[in-house]
This record gives C-alpha cells, sequence and structure tokens, in this order.
C-alpha cells in the first residue's frame, strides 16, 4: 500500500518538476517539432493530459543520434551462427538454472496457469535482459521522441508507443522521466513495449501492481500471458530440423513465418521432418545460415507465438534453443 501511495504522490509531483528558463537548444527543438507538437495536442484532447506539463516534460528529453544507428544495425540481421553464440552461452545458461531454482513456484504455476513450458519463459527473460541484470540504459521517453522524431520508416509507431507510455505512467505510477529501457523503448526483465505493457502484463504476485521493471513473479507470469495470447498451444512442440531437397525449398522459405503447409505436402516437396509428424500438421520452413552452409526447421504453431515476441526466425530460434540448454542442464544439476 505504501508503494502505491508513493507511486501516485510521484506521479502527481512529476509533471512539476520542469527544468529551469535555461532549456538547450536541443529542447527547444523537440517541443517544437511538428510531430511532438501535434502529438501533445492529441494527449490534451484525447487523454486530458495538461499541456504545460507535458512541454515542460518534453523540454528535458535528449535526441539521441545512437538510438537510430542501432536501428539500423540490429542483431537480428546477423547470420545464424554469430546470433547464437551471443544467447548460447555457459553463463546464460548457468544463470537460467539459477533463475530457474529460485522462481521454481512461480514457474510451475505460470505453467499451470498459461500452458507454456518454464524453459521458455525462462529462455525469453534470459534472451532479453540476462534474467533482469540488463535491462537498459536509455531513457524511454528519450528513446521515443528519437525514434518518433529522426526515424521517419516507423515514426507512427513509435508515436503510438510513446502515447501508451504516457498512459502507462499515469495508470501504473511510474515517473516517465526515470523509466530506463532499451534503444527501441522496452522494458522491464522481459523488455515490453509500452502498449504490450498495458496490453498483456499481469499482477502474477497479487499484490495490486503490475512491476515488470523489477518484480520477477510479474516478469514470468506476463510473458507466459503474451505468449497464451499470441496463440501458445499447451503441451504442442515448437521445432524440429529437417532435410531438404527439391526446387521448392526457397519458395517455401520465403512464404514467411506463419504455419502455411502441411507436413505431407512438404513431403512431397522434398522437404522431411527428422522427427514424425502428422501429415496434415501445418508447419513454415526456416533457413538458417550456418558457418558451413544452411541449416533448415520446420517451425510450428508454438514457434510463430515466440515470433510475435520479436518477429524474427533467430530470435525464436535462440529462445527455443537455450530454453531445451538450460532445462538439460537443470535435469542434470539435479541428478548428481
Amino acid at each position: 500500500m505504501f508503494r502505491r501511495v508513493f507511486a501516485s504522490v510521484f506521479v502527481t509531483l512529476f509533471f512539476v518538476a520542469g527544468l529551469s528558463n535555461s532549456a538547450s537548444a536541443n529542447a527547444e527543438k523537440v517541443t517544437e517539432n511538428p510531430k511532438i507538437a501535434s502529438f501533445i495536442n492529441k494527449m490534451v484532447k484525447q487523454h486530458k493530459f495538461e499541456r504545460d506539463e507535458l512541454i515542460r516534460l518534453f523540454s528535458e528529453v535528449e535526441l539521441l543520434p545512437e538510438i537510430i544507428e542501432k536501428m539500423k544495425r540490429p542483431a537480428e540481421g546477423m547470420p545464424w551462427h554469430r546470433y547464437r553464440q551471443i544467447f548460447l552461452k555457459e553463463n546464460r545458461i548457468a544463470l537460467g538454472v539459477k533463475f530457474w531454482q529460485e522462481n521454481e513456484a512461480l514457474l510451475r504455476r505460470a505453467e499451470e496457469k498459461y500452458g507454456v513450458p518454464a524453459e521458455i519463459i525462462v529462455a525469453i527473460i534470459g534472451v532479453e535482459t540476462r534474467y533482469g541484470q540488463h535491462k537498459g540504459g536509455f531513457r524511454v521517453l528519450d528513446s521515443m521522441t528519437t525514434l518518433a522524431v529522426d526515424y521517419p520508416r516507423r515514426s507512427k509507431f513509435f508515436l503510438r508507443e510513446m502515447e501508451h507510455f504516457l498512459l502507462l505512467a499515469r495508470s501504473e505510477g511510474l515517473n516517465p522521466r526515470s523509466v530506463l529501457g532499451s534503444y527501441a523503448g522496452a522494458m522491464g526483465k522481459p523488455q515490453f513495449m509500452p502498449s504490450s505493457y498495458r496490453e498483456y502484463a499481469v499482477d502474477f504476485d497479487g499484490d495490486g501492481v503490475r512491476d515488470l521493471l523489477d518484480n520477477s513473479a510479474d516478469a514470468i507470469g506476463s510473458v507466459a500471458n503474451y505468449l497464451k495470447r499470441h496463440g501458445w498451444q499447451r503441451g504442442q512442440p515448437v521445432a524440429h530440423m529437417a532435410r531438404v531437397s527439391g526446387s521448392k525449398v526457397k519458395k517455401q522459405v520465403k512464404k514467411g513465418l506463419k504455419p502455411h503447409t502441411s507436413v505431407g505436402k512438404l513431403n512431397s516437396m522434398g522437404i522431411v521432418s527428422e522427427t514424425r509428424l502428422k501429415k496434415d500438421l501445418k508447419t513454415a520452413l526456416i533457413e538458417l545460415e550456418q558457418s558451413n552452409g544452411k541449416e533448415y526447421w520446420l517451425g510450428l504453431n508454438n514457434f510463430y507465438a515466440i515470433t510475435r515476441y520479436n518477429h524474427s526466425a533467430l530470435y525464436a530460434m535462440a529462445v527455443y534453443q537455450l530454453g531445451n540448454a538450460i532445462d538439460a542442464r537443470r535435469a542434470k544439476v539435479a541428478s548428481n
């Protein structure tokens, strides 16, 4: 209760605290930018924010060119054999086992409620923030504003996320001046974007607060809820390696990550799972670049569900393989 009252007072006061009259040239440019001016108008009209408070808030924003550079060079642009090495490391596996041991009851409850295996939940938090150790060092408001103003290709998206961020701050008792996240504005242990935080975060420990910034219980429940809401199927597989031949491999890869073609039809094209699957099961062909050539997998519905977290086959495969590695290590530790 004290935390909620304190947060409420903090949010009431955060708008009052502005910069001095000597605002920087950078701040003046931000508040005078047409996109930000229009955004402020929208927040005042639609959501009843105070104009002067928003102007003071945005006068403190820093536009950070390094964020634009990072957006142009995402890790998902790497070949698979390099991307995999980032996450399938001994330290991350060991820390995953430790996180699982420390949160075993919560993970079991999340698995029972949402149907998402513990190893997938742990792996996502491990890939995103190394189990909460690296949650991002950029102010979310700086990231959102920089991308809204200086990244035209996705400006509309980040303006919407900035809207969600301010609404989230108001409803959840967060100080928008101090919340840190990734260069793209993702927040907390599971790195939820503001819109996802508002829609999918859950109060998994029942303390009355949906805290993804510091609370492992809420992070665990929210990851599981997110995947379930995006189509995770309890007890179903994620992906299987495949052998390929014939002339239709590239065409199947280009069809995307959402399962679209039956196993039986793929078999007739020379694309065969190394694990026996039902002929009518729909799947998608995934191509990954290894150092010595191409590697192929059949991605099933649950693989696609992971890609709703990050729309990349590399990301989903890293989560899947890290989860398997953590689960195997945990079993080995338990048997000793």
